[in-house]
C-alpha cells in the first residue's frame, strides 16, 4: 500500500504547484461567460478545480498541524487548526462584506441588477434583517463565496481525522467513506437561513476528499505514499480519464447507469460530491504524481509563480474572489472581447501573483531578523563578513 517517496528538498513542490494551479482556474470560473473558462480543468473531466483544492488542502493539514498530535500535545494541536479555522472564517466575511459593497456599488452606478441573482444577493433585498443573521452564522453564502466556509468547517474537525489517521490512515479513510455515504443516502448537509436547503459545498460529504488528502500527508510524514505505483491501476486511471474526457467533450450528458444507482453514486452532484467526481480527481491526481516528467516540471523555475501562489493560498483565494466579483460586474455592464476578457484575467492573475510574492517577501525580511536576533550580532557581522 506505500513506497518510498522521492526527496524534495525538504518540501513537496507538487502540492505547492497543483494548489496554484487549482486556484488560477477556480478565479477564471469564478468570471463566468469568458473564452477561456473552457481551457479549465472542468471541460475536460466530471471534477473541477475545487475538488483538487480540497485534496491539496488536506494532504497539507495532514503535513502541517500533526506533529503536536504525534507528541501527545493534543489541546496544542487542536487549538493551531481552531485558530486557522478562525482565519478563514474571519477572511470570508472580510471578502463577503467587500462583495456586497462591489455588487452595491454595480447597481448604483453601472446598472448591473441582473448580477444580483446570479450571486444570491437578492435575498438581502428581500430578506435584509433575516439574511443579515444569515450571514455571519455562514447559513446564507453568497454565490461564488461558498468554499471558503466549507474548508473551515472541515478544519474545525481535523483534530478528530488526524488523530484516527494517525492510528490509522485508511480506517480514517473508512470513516470518512461512512460519513460520505450517509450524507448521500439521508441528504444531510449544514442548513440554510434564511432560504431552505443546505450548503454549496456540502463539508458532510467533502470531507471524504480531505480526509483522503490529509491520509495521504500523514503518509508523507514518513516520506511514504498513500497508494504505491501499480502498473494495473495506473493504466484504470488513464482509461477513466480518457472516458470522462470523451463524455464530457461529446457533451453526452448523464451516465447511463444513473437511473438505477443513488444519485450520490451514479450522478455528477456537486454539493454531494458524487463518486464520479471524486473517481476523477482521484485518478487524476494517481497518474501526475506517478509521471517522472511531470513531477520534475512542477518542482522546476517554469512553475515558480505558480508554486508561490500555491504557498500563500488563503491571500490569493480571497483576492481573487473579490477580484472575480468586480470582474462580474463590468463584465455585465461592458461587451467585452476575448481579448479585454484575456487583458481582464491576465491582470488579476498578475494581481495575485504580486499578492504571493509580497507575503514572500515580508516572511523573509521577518525570518532573517529573527534569525540575526537568535543567533546575535557578532555571528551575523561574521557571517556578513564570510558572504563578503
Amino acid at each position: 500500500m506505500t513506497t518510498t517517496l522521492p526527496q524534495l528538498g525538504g518540501r513537496d513542490h507538487r502540492i505547492d504547484a497543483f494548489r496554484g494551479i487549482a486556484l488560477l482556474m477556480i478565479f477564471v470560473n469564478h468570471v463566468p461567460g469568458n473564452a477561456f473558462e473552457n481551457l479549465t480543468s472542468r471541460n475536460f473531466g466530471f471534477s473541477d478545480a475545487a475538488e483538487a483544492f480540497v485534496l491539496m488542502s488536506g494532504i497539507a493539514v495532514g503535513l502541517a498541524y500533526a506533529r503536536p498530535f504525534r507528541a501527545g500535545e493534543y489541546l496544542k494541536g487542536c487549538l493551531s487548526v481552531w485558530r486557522r479555522a478562525g482565519t478563514l472564517y474571519v477572511a470570508h466575511m472580510v471578502c463577503t462584506a467587500i462583495a456586497i459593497g462591489i455588487l452595491a456599488a454595480g447597481v448604483v452606478f453601472l446598472d448591473t441588477i441582473d448580477v444580483l441573482a446570479r450571486v444570491n444577493f437578492t435575498p438581502l433585498l428581500e430578506q435584509p434583517l433575516r439574511t443579515m443573521v444569515g450571514l455571519p452564522l455562514l447559513t446564507h453564502q453568497l454565490g461564488y463565496l461558498n468554499i471558503l466556509p466549507m474548508y473551515a468547517a472541515l478544519l474545525v474537525i481535523s483534530p478528530v481525522y488526524i488523530l484516527i489517521g494517525l492510528w490509522n490512515r485508511l480506517g480514517l479513510i473508512a470513516v470518512a467513506i461512512v460519513v460520505w455515504v450517509l450524507a448521500g443516502a439521508f441528504r444531510i448537509n449544514l442548513p440554510n437561513f434564511p432560504l431552505p436547503g443546505g450548503w454549496f459545498f456540502n463539508p458532510v460529504s467533502w470531507q471524504l476528499i480531505y480526509a483522503i488528502g490529509i491520509a495521504g500527508g500523514l503518509a508523507m510524514i514518513h516520506k511514504r505514499r498513500l497508494l504505491g505505483y501499480h502498473g494495473w491501476l495506473f493504466s484504470a486511471c488513464l482509461a477513466y480519464l480518457g472516458f470522462s474526457l470523451l463524455w464530457v467533450q461529446m457533451e453526452m450528458g448523464s451516465l447511463p447507469f444513473q437511473p438505477y444507482l443513488p444519485f450520490y453514486i451514479g450522478g455528477m452532484d456537486k454539493t454531494f460530491l458524487a463518486l464520479p467526481r471524486l473517481l476523477h480527481v482521484l485518478a487524476l491526481t494517481y497518474v501526475l504524481t506517478n509521471l517522472p516528467a511531470a513531477s520534475r516540471l512542477l518542482a522546476g523555475p517554469a512553475f515558480h509563480a505558480i508554486r508561490l501562489i500555491g504557498q500563500h493560498g488563503l491571500a490569493v483565494f480571497t483576492v481573487g474572489t473579490v477580484l472575480s466579483i468586480a470582474l462580474q460586474v463590468l463584465r455585465a455592464r461592458f461587451d467585452t472581447s476575448m481579448v479585454e476578457d484575456a487583458a481582464l484575467l491576465t491582470g488579476g492573475i498578475l494581481v495575485q501573483y504580486g499578492i504571493a510574492r509580497f507575503i514572500a517577501a515580508s516572511s523573509e525580511r521577518k525570518r532573517t531578523v529573527r534569525d540575526g536576533a537568535n543567533i546575535g550580532e557578532p555571528a551575523v557581522a561574521g557571517s556578513i563578513a564570510r558572504r563578503a
